[in-house]
């Protein structure tokens, strides 16, 4: 008896997995632009330009990494520079 589910399901399976392609396809046809990639597709989805990376940070934000990761590095020279005169 399992063995006949197992076969029904497959076929189920391979009927709606065939449905699934014929919807991709009216989808391509209907959105062409969308064959180049997926990420394409969630890029615009977030407001970015097409081809364009989200951006993660705004600009003030990376002013103040920026300012922050300049105190750090001054930071790790001075402390260079001390421990080379010991």
């Amino acid at each position: 008896m399992h063995d006949k589910q197992r076969q029904w399901a497959r076929i189920g399976a391979a009927v709606r997995l065939e449905a699934l392609e014929r919807e991709r396809a009216a989808i391509l046809q209907a959105f062409p632009e969308m064959r180049r990639t997926r990420m394409l597709a969630v890029r615009d989805l977030n407001g970015s330009a097409p081809g364009e990376l989200p951006r993660r940070f705004s600009a003030a934000a990376r002013r103040r990494m920026s300012a922050g990761m300049r105190k750090y590095w001054a930071r790790r020279r001075a402390a260079a520079k001390k421990d080379r005169a010991a």
